[in-house]
C-alpha cells in the first residue's frame, strides 16, 4: 500500500454481507481498512483474514448475472445496485440500498461483449481446468472509459439485485435450478419480461453503523396490487405484528412497462410503510444522479 499511494480499494476475500469493500482515498485509510480486517478486531472474522488490493476505477457499475450448469451459460438481464448509504452515493458502503433493472444507460453493444468475454469465458476456463462451475455466477463489472473491467466475482445472486431480477422472470425458477444441477440447462426455456423493476430498501436509521430494532412496522397491508415486499430484518411479534430486527429491514419492489413508472410506483408504496427511524435513499433509479423523491 505504501508503494502504491493514492485512491485504492481494499476488500475482504471472503463473504462479508456485502460490507467488505473499503473505497479509500488515501494510504492511511487503506492501512486502517487492512488493520480493521486483519488486526485484533478481525472485523469480518475468517472472511477478512485475507484481503484483496485493487486499483480504484472510475465509471458506472453493472451486475451481470448468469445461470450455468458448467457448460451452458444462460445470461440474466443486467441490473444496477446502490451500495452507499445516502443519496448521491455518499456515506459508507452497505449491503445495498436499492436496485433496478434494466440499466437504460448501458450500451447495447456491450451486453453481449460482457457475457461472452467475461461470464462465458470464465465458465469455459473453469471447465477446462477441471473445475466446472454450476450455479449462479455474478460478475460485478465497472464500465470505464477503457471498456468493461471486472471488479469481483460472486457465486450467488446479488442482494438486492435478485429482488429486481426474479420478478421479471417468467419461467419457473425451480425448473431452471433443476436444469443447472442436472446439466440440462441447454434444454431450459428461460423467458424474461420486458417490464422494468425498481427496488428500494427501507433501513433502520443509523445503518450500517449503530441502529435500534424492535419497532412495529405499519402499512404493509396498504400497498398496491403486484408490489413485492422482500423481508430481511423483520420478525413476528407476540401479537402478530411485524417488528424490525436488522439494519436493512425490507425491500419494496415495483414493476412497470417503463423504468420511470416502476420508480414512481416503488416510491409511492415505500411512503406507505412506517416504523420509527425508518430510512431509505430517495434517488434509486433516478434519471439524474442528483434527482430524488421527497
Amino acid at each position: 500500500l505504501e508503494a502504491n499511494p493514492g485512491p485504492i480499494v481494499v476488500k475482504a476475500d471472503g463473504l462479508a454481507a456485502g460490507k467488505g469493500v473499503f473505497v479509500c482515498d488515501t494510504t492511511e485509510e487503506a492501512l486502517a481498512a487492512v488493520d480493521a480486517m486483519m488486526g485484533a478486531d478481525a472485523l469480518f472474522g475468517e472472511s477478512g483474514s485475507t484481503v484483496v488490493i485493487e486499483d480504484r476505477l472510475s465509471g458506472r457499475e453493472v451486475s451481470a448475472h448468469a445461470f450455468s450448469d458448467g457448460t451452458t451459460v444462460a445470461p440474466m438481464p443486467f441490473a444496477c445496485d446502490y451500495k452507499r448509504a445516502r443519496d448521491a452515493d455518499e456515506g459508507p458502503n452497505t449491503g445495498g440500498m436499492g436496485a433496478y433493472s434494466p440499466p437504460q444507460w448501458l450500451d447495447e453493444a456491450l451486453e453481449p461483449y460482457i457475457h461472452e468475454r467475461i461470464t462465458e469465458a470464465t465458465i469455459a476456463a473453469m471447465r477446462e481446468e477441471g473445475s466446472p462451475y454450476a450455479g449462479v455466477l455474478y460478475p460485478g463489472v465497472m464500465i470505464t472509459d477503457d471498456g468493461p473491467r471486472v471488479l469481483e466475482f460472486n457465486c450467488r445472486l446479488g442482494d438486492p439485485e435478485a429482488q429486481v431480477l426474479l420478478p421479471r422472470l417468467q419461467s419457473d425458477l425451480l425448473d431452471i435450478c433443476w436444469a443447472v444441477a442436472n446439466g440440462t440447462l441447454s434444454e431450459c426455456d428461460i423467458r424474461w419480461a420486458t417490464d422494468a423493476a425498481v427496488g428500494v430498501v427501507v433501513a433502520s436509521g443509523g445503518y450500517p453503523d449503530d441502529y435500534e430494532t424492535g419497532y412495529t412496522i405499519s402499512g404493509l397491508g396498504s400497498l398496491d396490487e403486484g408490489v413485492h415486499v422482500f423481508h430481511a430484518g423483520t420478525v413476528a411479534g407476540n401479537d402478530g405484528e411485524v417488528l424490525t430486527s436488522g439494519g436493512r429491514v425490507l425491500t419494496v419492489v415495483a414493476t412497470a412497462p417503463t423504468l420511470t413508472e416502476a420508480r414512481s410506483k416503488a416510491y409511492r408504496n415505500v411512503q406507505r410503510i412506517h416504523f420509527t427511524n425508518a430510512y431509505y435513499r430517495r434517488d434509486i433509479a433516478a434519471p439524474a444522479q442528483d434527482a430524488r423523491v421527497d
